[in-house]
Formats: C-alpha cells, structure tokens, sequence
C-alpha cells in the first residue's frame, strides 16, 4: 500500500497516466495483480532454482489451511520485491492493493482447507474462483498434476493459459500429495536448508508411489 502511495504522488504506473474512472481502474488493477500472482506461480514451478524455495510448499503431505501460508522465507521476500515492481508499473489505487491482499491470503487459506464442497456447488464456484478441489490437484506428486492449477482466486487464468486440469488421475480419494523425496517426518523440520538439497527427482515425481501412503 505504501508503494501504492507512493506511484499516485510520483505519477508511477499505468493507471496514474490513463485517468480512466476509478470504479474501472478499481477493477481492472485487482484482476491484473491476481494474473500476475498467477505468473508468478508458473514462474517459480518453471525456474529450476526458484522451484527449490517454492517445493517447501510443495512438501506438505497433510493440505490443510496452514498449507496456504507454508513458504520459504527466501520466497516470501521474492513475492514481495515482484508485487512491488507491479503496482509501481500498474499504478493501481491504494484501495485496490488493499482489497487484493485480502483477496489473496483469503483465498490461499480458503483453497488449501481440507473441506470438499457439494459436488454441484464446487462444478459453479469454480467457474469463477479456485476451489479447494480444483486446487488440491496442484498438489499431486504427479509432476503434469502438479504443473496445473496454478490460480490462488480467479480460476479464469488456468482456462485461458491451457493449465486447467478438472480432477486428479486417481480421484481425490486414491491421490497422493506433497514430494516423494521430502516424505519423511524429519524432512519436514528442514524446511530452511530444504532448497540447498539436491534431489534426483526434481522438479517433482512422476508417478506417486507404489506403497499407496499418502
């Protein structure tokens, strides 16, 4: 927000040039930052390097809530240095940039719980945002599983990129979460030093593993 303050008094940013009505600008600005957010997700799956900080998420085998603010700190940092240089380019309003960050943590926490909606009410919900079944297949050891549905709150950016997928291969129920080589329980005490491991299985698995655990 401050940043955001800071391109309104500095004439930063697209929308500080165009003028166009708030409402629009508004609008247009939190549906630009969640694209955005959606890049970046691709773009730390993508980037050998950035996949490392971003698989300590990846390695939770239990999804629950406190999935969605499991992040390495290295992460954390990076997001904030790339979420700054957009709304200095983007020039969105104060309130926009505010409005968005609820949006964001709210439904990173909403698409990680361990709930399963009504068939129907997730088949329409999910025309509009990320639900926590459309979600969950992003978190399958199955690496085209895992490369999928990388949206946090409007789902339409998976549908439009060509990386929507509807249901995990093995069903919800038969599918396996997290990363074969970061499985054990002590693996989950170095989330820290987790990216500075090599792993012959990087990015993520291909196939979950045979003994069926979860």
């Amino acid at each position: 927000m401050a940043m955001a303050h800071l391109a309104v008094d500095q004439g930063w940013g697209l929308f500080n040039h165009l003028h166009w009505p708030y409402p629009v600008a508004f609008l247009l600005s939190v549906v630009a930052l969640d694209f955005i957010i959606y890049l970046q997700h691709v773009m730390f799956h993508a980037v050998p390097v950035l996949w490392r900080l971003h698989r300590v998420h990846h390695s939770d085998v239990d999804l629950d809530a406190s999935s969605g603010i499991r992040f390495h700190v290295v992460e954390i940092v990076l997001s904030m240095v790339l979420k700054l240089a957009a709304i200095a380019t983007l020039g969105p309003p104060v309130l926009a940039v505010l409005v968005f960050e609820i949006l964001l943590n709210g439904s990173a926490l909403f698409n990680h719980a361990n709930i399963r909606l009504p068939q129907k009410v997730d088949a329409v919900l999910r025309l509009l945002i990320v639900t926590p079944d459309m979600h969950r297949v992003h978190h399958s050891v199955i690496r085209q599983e895992t490369d999928s549905n990388f949206g946090f709150n409007l789902a339409i950016w998976d549908r439009i990129c060509g990386t929507y997928r509807a249901q995990p291969e093995k069903g919800h129920e038969g599918m396996t979460i997290g990363i074969n080589a970061f499985r054990e329980e002590r693996e989950q005490w170095l989330q820290l030093l987790q990216p500075l491991r090599n792993q012959p299985t990087d990015p993520v698995e291909e196939e979950a593993p045979q003994d069926g655990k979860d």
